[in-house]
């Protein structure tokens, strides 16, 4: 397998985080801040203010619809494959066709937020740590546990036949475990937030739908993409996640066997390798699954169905030809790619051929495309806060939207488990503040002695009573708690305070 052209961001340790204000170094104090950050009124960021941006996200019709340059509305439910698929022709049934469509009852709440003081949510996969799914940065995260985990690269997966054997294989034991995996209190106190109307849309950078099943009706843009579906590199058709896990089992009864024992064994229910191998997961030294009598090398994976079906015009305007086995595996062509194209990439390996399957999700080295990346802009455009829950911003596409918005002069609230990559970003106004680079949450305490006491639960009312804090010239807050045990409390919390 090629090297990669770029290094996994931030695998290692970040530095430990900034608390802000002090307070919020306890669950109470997490929760009034939090509260009052989502509550407080605050003026949509001066015009003047704003950079100027190529692309003209944040732009809207007396609709209220988010505009890109070309004045065409963008969706505020948008993800990944938006920009590429055929929505129109995607097949009823597939479970995509929904998933990309603007909600129009509802087109119009993000481009309102600025003016009403809303805020937009910005996700992370640690949100998903409470229902059981690894993040990767965390203590128990795939890069902690697995120091020699490395995920594939687009380009390899393009252009590599036994790079996606290999991927198909790894995904096929792993599938099973997002599958009956299901949204926790964190998505659920967001639908409550979105409901108390103090959220008016979500940016995530998960993959696994659960804001899709939790809050259906709140905006959500899927920067990332989603699992739930894969998209054919030829015809850009989306196909249903589970109906292909159905067909990897036909086509590799030796792997289906070995999923099964791995489940009962509760193997898949960790990442740590060790506990893993106790369990019955056994693994190459490459950490590949060591089935016995089938290596990743035998998996197979099965083609676009559409494509077989009705094969896709190439762009040179012949008929591309699908290649499969007698069992409807996908097989590189006889032809070379030249004559054969399609598959979006070339070259050996089985890098050429139609009808090759990659999941619905940006990879490593992979671009998200333009509409997804102008719909988050402009979703950050048309708030006047940002709050980050469950994210490192290890990844760039996410830290850019936050850089974006501490620009915009917005408020800035971060709630993670941990440190967040160049924090002091965003809040080095706080630690300059009390006079250091990188402020503790002890040097930080003598900024406001009177929000200290409201994490003793002496609270300082909606308005809040901290001049040291309400001096600075945005709202911020950071804790570093858990968010399922959080933000259902900030929940609970302005209902209180409504019913007062």
């Amino acid at each position: 397998m090629s090297k990669p052209l770029m290094r996994i961001p931030y695998t290692g340790p970040l530095p430990p985080p900034l608390i802000v204000p002090p307070s919020a170094a306890s669950r109470q104090g997490a929760i009034t801040a939090l509260a009052h950050f989502l509550t407080s009124h605050v003026s949509a960021p001066a015009a003047g203010n704003t950079p100027p941006h190529t692309n003209g996200a944040g732009h809207s019709n007396s609709n209220g619809n988010i505009k890109d340059a070309s004045g065409r509305d963008i969706p505020t439910r948008i993800s990944a494959s938006v920009a590429d698929t055929n929505i129109a022709s995607t097949p009823a049934g597939s479970g995509a066709a929904g998933d990309v469509h603007t909600n129009k009852a509802e087109s119009s709440v993000v481009a309102r937020s600025a003016s009403t003081g809303k805020t937009v949510l910005l996700t992370g996969a640690g949100i998903s740590v409470a229902s059981g799914l690894a993040d990767y940065r965390g203590e128990k995260g795939t890069y902690t546990q697995n120091k020699s985990f490395r995920p594939i690269y687009f380009h390899e997966f393009v252009a590599s036949h036994e790079a996606r054997k290999r991927y198909w294989a790894r995904s096929f034991l792993g599938w099973r475990g997002l599958h009956r995996a299901a949204p926790n209190a964190t998505h659920y106190a967001i639908r409550d937030l979105g409901r108390l109307g103090v959220v008016d849309s979500v940016i995530t950078q998960n993959v696994d739908s659960f804001h899709h099943m939790a809050h259906p009706t709140l905006p959500t843009i899927e920067l990332h993409g989603f699992l739930r579906s894969l998209i054919c590199l030829s015809c850009r058709r989306l196909m249903d996640r589970e109906a292909f896990q159905a067909k990897l089992a036909a086509l590799n009864p030796a792997w289906t066997d070995f999923l099964h024992e791995l489940l009962q064994s509760g193997a898949l229910d960790t990442e740590d390798p060790a506990e893993r191998r106790r369990k019955g997961f056994r693994t190459n030294p490459d950490g590949d699954a060591d089935v016995p009598g089938a290596p990743y090398t035998m998996f197979r994976y099965p083609a676009c169905p559409h494509c077989l079906k009705r094969p896709p015009i190439l762009s040179d305007g012949s008929k591309g030809l699908v290649d499969v086995d007698a069992d409807g595996a996908w097989v590189p062509p006889v032809k070379s790619s030249a004559s054969n194209g399609g598959g979006g990439g070339g070259g050996g390996g089985g890098g050429g051929g139609v009808g090759i399957l990659k999941p619905n999700v940006i990879m490593f080295g992979e671009s998200i495309p333009a509409a997804v990346k102008a719909a988050a802009e402009a979703a950050v455009d048309a708030a006047s806060k940002i709050l980050v829950v469950g994210s490192s911003l290890a990844t760039y596409s996410a830290w850019r939207l936050v850089k974006h918005a501490h620009e915009r002069g917005m408020g800035i609230g971060i709630l993670n488990m941990g440190g967040v990559r160049n924090e002091e970003t965003f809040f080095g106004e706080v630690a300059s503040h009390a006079g250091h680079s990188h402020s503790t949450s002890s040097d930080l305490t003598a900024l406001s002695a009177a929000d200290a006491k409201a994490g003793a639960g002496q609270h300082t009312g909606q308005n809040g009573s901290n001049d040291g804090w309400n001096s600075l010239r945005r709202d911020l807050v950071r804790a570093s708690l858990p968010a399922e045990e959080i933000l259902p409390g900030v929940v609970d919390y302005i209902r209180s305070q409504r019913n007062t």
